[in-house]
């Protein structure tokens, strides 16, 4: 129960967010980066510098104005991502300077914003997050009396920094877990990581389902895993699911989970049986039953008269 209410706090948290998620969310609205991320190693003492873009792909025909913003880029263990946190991994937020503060974009056009990283000469060895933001500001929204009301959504583009130097990459993969009888869903592995390293590492989940007497997969993800960017000195909650699960059968299951080296594998007997099933197999049993012991009365009874 514990889980499945901060999953859903999570959720509630990251609709109220508004701009809680990452990269071309928001892609019908007409704004697209491009990359989304970009993987970084820094030197103490040194100047990095990159780019992106910005482009406009809006259906409207419309060119849109921006704003650039510089934020701390975190995620919680539910990989519900916020722009808010300020710890000791999000200092690199007061090292970036952009080109430019804000911009247009004319319909299929793109527009380009130059950063650099300025380091600081004791930066602290590590991973360092940021996520420069482009926002933009839709004036054309109105309400019922006719007035303009400003909506605000953007992209963003994620920095994942790590500082030359004394670098730790390390974790504990916890509570991996496949449920052995489901009387409804699909079939899950579900697992808890924690980066105990002072840098980012990617996690690896693969699902593996054979049916109970074959060696043929009936699912797999081996060539496509689940993969999450586990942020250092965070846990993450993960689960991989095999969508279109059966509603009966019994099926032999394999969960692996990858980090930083460190590997933990579940193998399961798993029994899916949905509750209408059980209850047809309680009947039958207690019907079995009853006609077994109905019949052995009977022939007492038979016995006594002879």
């Amino acid at each position: 129960m514990g889980k499945i209410k901060k999953i859903i706090i999570a959720i509630v948290v990251a609709l109220i967010g508004g701009l809680g998620v990452v990269g071309n969310a928001y892609a019908d609205t007409g704004i697209t980066l491009s990359p989304l991320n970009q993987r970084i190693v820094l030197t103490p003492g040194e100047v990095y510098t990159g780019s992106f873009k910005i482009s406009n792909q809006a259906k409207n025909t419309e060119s849109f104005e921006y704003r650039i913003t510089i934020d701390p880029f975190y995620v919680d263990e539910n990989y519900n991502i916020y722009y808010e946190n300020n710890g000791d991994y999000n200092q690199i937020v007061d090292w970036i300077t952009v080109d430019k503060e804000s911009g247009t974009v004319a319909p299929n056009e793109v527009d380009e914003v130059h950063y650099s990283v300025n380091v600081p000469k004791d930066a602290p060895f590590g991973g360092q997050y940021a996520a420069i933001k482009a926002i933009v500001v839709d004036n054309g929204k109105t309400k019922e009396d006719g007035v303009n009301i400003g909506v605000e959504y953007g992209s963003a583009y994620i920095i994942y920094g790590e500082i030359a130097g004394t670098t730790v990459r390390q974790g504990e993969i916890q509570d991996a877990n496949v449920p052995s009888f489901m009387l409804n869903g699909n079939i899950t592995g579900s697992c808890i990581i924690k980066n105990t390293g002072n840098v980012h590492g990617t996690a690896t989940y693969k699902l593996q389902v054979f049916p109970l007497f074959s060696s043929e997969e009936v699912y797999t993800n081996e060539e496509k895993p689940d993969e999450k960017t586990i942020l250092p000195d965070r846990t993450l909650y993960n689960e991989t699911t095999w969508e279109g699960t059966p509603d009966v059968g019994i099926f032999n299951v394999k969960y692996a989970v990858e980090f930083e080296g460190v590997t933990t594998e579940v193998s399961k007997l798993v029994i899916k049986c949905p509750i209408w099933l059980m209850f047809i197999i309680i009947f039958v049993v207690f019907a079995l039953i009853f006609y077994f012991v109905a019949k052995v009365r009977a022939r007492k009874k038979a016995a006594k008269k002879q």
